[in-house]
């Protein structure tokens, strides 16, 4: 029999999703391949989220968010709704003992991130962000790299996320809508990624910026009805003044000294989802793009230069743990949730490592401040400094 110190299987686990479009239904198809039950989701409304639900072969709706945290087969709520319900739906999960994943940005402000990661040290629940990009295997392996040195100093990380999904002043999504989504909506989309994934790959925190955000399309054409997330749309639509960026060049300052640079666009056409890096070492460089994901480019001075392929008899620990699958059988996207997952749900389980190999609420509240630091620099036309993390648990209030 077992005992409660033992750790469980991840199929014991029951899990809800919060939020039916999209993303929502990549959680759950990650969720699924991993052996997690789970029991439903949760809608913008019980109506939507059946007819959601029934057309994209998800779990049952619940009537509301109410009666999924009331669940007690529930242990951990997956958070993909719209921005601005993040920080109320993630602080209720807590408060009902749920271990919880939430979508990022994990708020709207520092203020709420903070108080969350205050909450969530002081109930000893597993809290994730889903920076999901860190879980391709190439990028786990390139973590341990550079931590054990492969790069030498870390000097230069330069790069850029485009898209083109929101081109043409006709594409609309609720990500348009500040009081949705935020008041910086390309950088905190997908520019947060970018420099999540450097920086944890790096080694280094981003502890200064310098921003200039452009707004190329100040009017758009918004539909009478709901739209998801990449999809089109025809039909009536309404005129609406756009303040929130379409794309972003960024100056970034690293603690070891180290400087950076993107740039962040969703109007670049033909790019649907490149993410592009490039880290300069003092002894070797390396660089990775998300769209040909199973291959690292490693630059050297005196020797030839390196091509390594997602092969997990080449990679080092970290990365074969990520990879799922023989050499030659691509991974892509939809794997680094499940690889992600994998990690959250040992912790759940009571078989993770002491400490999180995963990004929690804390890696969350450190993007928050950097992307308010990024607000200041475009506002100011000036270098921003990222303001301090908050002290450690030791050191909090229960």
């Amino acid at each position: 029999m077992k005992t409660s110190a033992e750790p469980r299987s991840v199929t014991e686990i029951g899990a809800a999703v919060v939020g039916t479009g999209f993303i929502g239904e990549v959680h759950v198809e990650a969720l699924r391949r991993l052996g997690v039950q789970v029991y439903g989701v949760v809608g913008s409304s019980h109506a939507r989220a059946v007819e959601r639900a029934t057309a994209s072969g998800l779990p049952p709706a619940y009537d509301s968010f109410e009666a999924m945290l009331a669940d007690p087969r529930v242990e951990v709520v997956h958070i993909t709704s719209p921005n601005h319900f993040h920080y109320a739906q993630a602080k209720a999960a807590l408060a009902a003992g749920k271990h919880v994943v939430c979508e990022k940005p994990l708020t709207m402000t520092s203020t709420e991130s903070a108080e969350l990661l205050r909450l969530a040290q002081a109930s000893g629940l597993v809290n994730a962000v889903n920076f999901n990009l860190r879980f391709y295997p190439i990028c786990r392996h390139l973590h341990q790299f550079v931590r054990e040195g492969g790069l030498g100093e870390v000097r230069l990380v330069s790069g850029h996320y485009l898209q083109d999904w929101l081109l043409l002043d006709t594409d609309w999504n609720w990500r348009l809508d500040p009081e949705l989504g935020g008041k910086l909506r390309a950088v905190a989309d997908i520019g947060s990624h970018w420099m999540d994934l450097t920086s944890h790959v790096a080694g280094q925190r981003i502890v200064e910026v310098m921003a200039d955000l452009k707004t190329f399309i100040p009017i758009r054409h918004q539909p009478a009805g709901p739209v998801e997330t990449f999809a089109r749309t025809a039909g009536p639509t309404t005129a609406r003044t756009i303040t929130t960026e379409d794309c972003a060049m960024l100056l970034l300052r690293y603690e070891n000294g180290a400087l950076g640079n993107m740039t962040i666009s969703q109007i670049s056409a033909g790019r649907r989802n490149t993410l592009e890096f490039e880290i300069d070492g003092s002894s070797s460089a390396t660089a990775w793009n998300s769209e040909r994901p199973d291959e690292l480019w490693i630059g050297h001075r005196g020797r030839p230069n390196e091509l390594l392929p997602r092969d997990p008899s080449l990679l080092n620990a970290e990365g074969r743990a990520a990879a799922a699958l023989p050499a030659g059988h691509n991974e892509g996207f939809a794997d680094t949730f499940k690889a992600l997952y994998r990690s959250v749900y040992r912790a759940v389980a009571g078989d993770g490592p002491a400490e999180p190999d995963y990004p929690t609420f804390a890696d969350g509240h450190t993007s928050m401040l950097v992307c308010e630091a990024i607000a200041r620099s475009a506002q100011q036309g000036a270098w921003a400094s990222v303001a301090p993390t908050v002290p450690s648990p030791a050191t909090e209030g229960g």
